[in-house]
């Protein structure tokens, strides 16, 4: 098999893996993440296999939806990957990738695993929560965990704990200052960043205006 006609067979897997996921993890963040990725790593030197298949690897199993159990992920895709027999120092890059791409696994430590793929791989997950589908998937999963909208008097925790994090039922806004807006800074490439940047802006004016809208003042 062709590294080619693999990654179709991998994007097959994925679609039909996931054709009943939350609307903001569906294939179609996948395919979001996956453009995203192949765009930064224009500019970067990377293995393009590794990149395909961490990209569109990178959720099939999202420890959210599997009561916060985050080793199945790995095993479903290193499962698959050794199944179409793919070189075992792929599928442990791959495994890495998703072990160590999510927002969470980072907080409160430095990253366990680094490499230039989980780099790209990571700036393009992170893309796809910002700007005008970030905002959408932000609402989206709120409603689907059925969060409030917004409450005053429930203040943002900017120091959650990686524990406090996962466990938390905040306000849907909230998400926006507690991860959202952090992201930004948080880039590990130059194409992401610049990307980034211009998504940052797009998400701070909106909540200038949802927060002139909750007020009555426009």
């Amino acid at each position: 098999m062709s590294n080619q006609e693999l990654i179709e067979t991998t994007k097959t897997f994925v679609k039909d893996t996931l054709k009943d996921a939350e609307g903001g993890h569906d294939w179609f963040h996948i395919e979001r993440v996956y453009k995203n990725a192949l765009l930064i790593a224009k500019g970067e030197t990377v293995d393009p296999l590794v990149i395909a298949l961490g990209a569109l690897l990178h959720d099939i199993a999202d420890s959210k939806f599997h009561d916060g159990d985050s080793t199945i992920g790995p095993k479903v895709a290193g499962a698959f990957l050794l199944k179409h027999n793919v070189d075992s120092a792929t599928i442990n890059h791959v495994i890495k990738i998703i072990e160590n791409i999510s927002y969470s696994s980072n907080l409160g430590t430095e990253k366990a695993f680094k490499s230039l793929e989980l780099d790209v791989v990571q700036d393009a997950d992170r893309l796809d929560a910002l700007g005008a589908i970030g905002i959408a998937r932000t609402f989206n999963y709120g409603g689907f965990k059925n969060r409030t909208l917004y409450d005053p008097e429930i203040a943002p925790n900017l120091n959650m704990t990686k524990a406090e994090y996962k466990a938390s039922n905040a306000p849907t806004i909230n998400h926006f200052y507690e991860k959202l807006l952090l992201l930004k800074d948080k880039m590990n490439t130059t194409t992401g960043h610049k990307i980034a940047k211009q998504r940052h802006q797009y998400m701070v004016d909106f909540l200038k205006q949802f927060d002139a809208e909750w007020k009555g003042v426009k």
